[in-house]
């Protein structure tokens, strides 16, 4: 059976109701994941991040640049759900967003983006209490979320693209 170069940890199972430590190891996970990236990304010249992770896939340099703009979006939902009784959030075309022309800039920019994000975010996250982790949105394309869903699939997300990186990587000897 070959690997599914999409999913390389798999496909994301939503935890519906996340207990205090599965919250916890998400937001340690959030919080992770600058320095995972990072690591990914270290020593790699502009050809290496410039190569696919995968055939007809984005290059590594546009998945580090998509991670920020997600979870940008994602802060901003979170905070949306905070303040808003259950919203309908607004998607994006991340496949567009992939194209522009800031998707070609050094990956440094996004690093740093990444790092004070997070730190944000992790601070929003350990402030929430249980009523705020179940406040809800509700997104056009998938239902509704709870706010401690939210954090599971961003926890998943960050080191699924991480993963993309350093599978490419392996594969290539680099």
């Amino acid at each position: 059976m070959s690997e599914d170069l999409r999913f390389p940890i798999g496909k994301y199972e939503r935890v519906s109701k996340p207990d205090h430590d599965r919250l916890n190891h998400f937001i340690s996970e959030i919080a992770a994941l600058p320095s995972l990236i990072g690591n990914a990304v270290d020593s790699l010249n502009d050809d290496q991040l410039d190569t696919p992770y995968r055939p007809e896939g984005w290059s590594v340099r546009q998945v580090v640049h998509h991670v920020p703009e997600s979870h940008m979006n994602a802060f901003i939902r979170f905070k949306w759900a905070l303040t808003e009784e259950n919203p309908t959030i607004k998607p994006y075309y991340e496949e567009r967003w992939a194209e522009l022309g800031d998707a070609k800039l050094p990956v440094d920019h996004s690093l740093d983006l990444i790092e004070s994000l997070h730190k944000r975010w992790v601070d929003l996250l350990e402030s929430m209490t249980e009523i705020d982790l179940a406040r809800t949105l509700n997104h056009p394309e998938s239902g509704q979320w709870k706010l401690s869903e939210m954090a599971g699939l961003y926890a998943w997300h960050g080191k699924h693209h991480a993963a993309h990186i350093t599978k490419l990587r392996e594969r290539n000897g680099w």
